[in-house]
């Protein structure tokens, strides 16, 4: 490959990394190329202080750009060596990837680079079609390959056990004004704002959505733009993602589960919506430890189903979060 072709490999991945999830949009990165390879970094300024005070979910939004990154070089059919957390005395280098040539050995993940573009947090409403038993093995499989378990709800005092705790969960947050002001200002009706979660993208409340599982209350200007009836329930195909260890690495790698996970979902037709109010309150998530017998440190509550389509928000200009060297 010449160095061109490898300059825009490169500049490409690291594009399609800034189109990870990312706890409210936060987009809590920076990337870096040099000549054969590319830094991701935490941004610790973009931390939500209230909601993520330990960093769990930031990292986790770091670990979908990197995973993003991952899909794109193997789709240019790189070789590539991933270090995670290469330098002890930079903490906020996440992750370096370095280029060592081109392989004609086919990598699987290749096949997930078509869903980045398509993949939506999608918080409308379901509809009651089951998701196929074989879909959920493969999601489960597709976690696994990055490390990460998957746990899907399936027994009926699991559901009613998610339902109960993230209500609990939900009600506590709300109560919180520091988590009502954080939130407030990570939401927004401004069409040219740049991260944060759009009102295009969230449904309006009113009280009346009949969420078994509560979706969060984005709509903190009053300006949600989707139905306000979501219908959120605990009968629908849930799925718990976790790692076996709860510290940053981990995280990191449950990041890059997770996003596999989602472009897996997204890649055969399917909505997912995310949950992490019963992961965020510390007594709802030792809750949903003890009552659900996980021996797993559980990041992240899917729903996935059928929906119709949700609007992509917007993502930071790329001279705000990249750069390159020759080195």
């Amino acid at each position: 490959m010449t160095a061109t072709k490898l300059t825009h490999a490169l500049r490409r991945a690291a594009v399609r990394a800034t189109l990870a999830p990312s706890v409210h949009n936060t987009q809590p990165w920076r990337l870096r190329l040099g000549a054969d390879t590319i830094e991701i970094r935490v941004e610790e300024q973009r931390r939500l202080r209230v909601l993520d005070p330990f960093g769990r979910q930031q990292m986790i939004s770091c670990g979908c750009a990197l995973f993003n990154a991952r899909v794109s070089l193997a789709a240019a059919g790189l070789d590539v060596e991933v270090e995670r957390f290469p330098d002890p005395a930079e903490p906020d280098l996440i992750a370096r990837l370095r280029i060592l040539g081109t392989t004609e050995a086919w990598d699987p993940i290749s096949d997930l680079d078509v869903a980045i573009d398509k993949r939506r947090t999608n918080r409308r409403r379901f509809d009651q079609t089951p998701v196929p038993v074989p879909v959920v093995q493969a999601l489960v499989a597709a976690a696994a390959a990055e490390g990460t378990q998957a746990f899907p709800i399936e027994r009926l005092e699991h559901r009613r056990t998610i339902a109960r705790l993230s209500q609990l969960a939900d009600r506590i947050e709300n109560a919180d004004p520091a988590y009502r002001a954080e939130l407030r200002a990570w939401t927004s009706d401004n069409p040219t704002r740049l991260d944060g979660v759009p009102a295009a993208a969230v449904p309006h409340v009113t009280g009346h959505s009949g969420d078994e599982v509560p979706i969060r209350d984005f709509d903190t200007h009053g300006s949600g733009w989707l139905p306000t009836e979501t219908h959120s329930s605990a009968s629908q195909c849930l799925i718990l993602l976790g790692t076996d260890a709860d510290n940053a690495a981990s995280w990191l790698r449950g990041g890059e589960g997770l996003e596999r996970v989602l472009l897996e979902i997204t890649r055969r037709g399917y909505a997912v919506s995310p949950f992490t109010q019963v992961i965020e309150v510390a007594r709802t998530h030792e809750m949903l430890r003890i009552e659900l017998g996980l021996r797993m440190h559980p990041h992240i509550l899917l729903r996935v189903g059928r929906a119709p389509e949700t609007p992509a928000v917007r993502r930071r200009r790329l001279v705000e979060v990249l750069s390159e060297s020759d080195a």
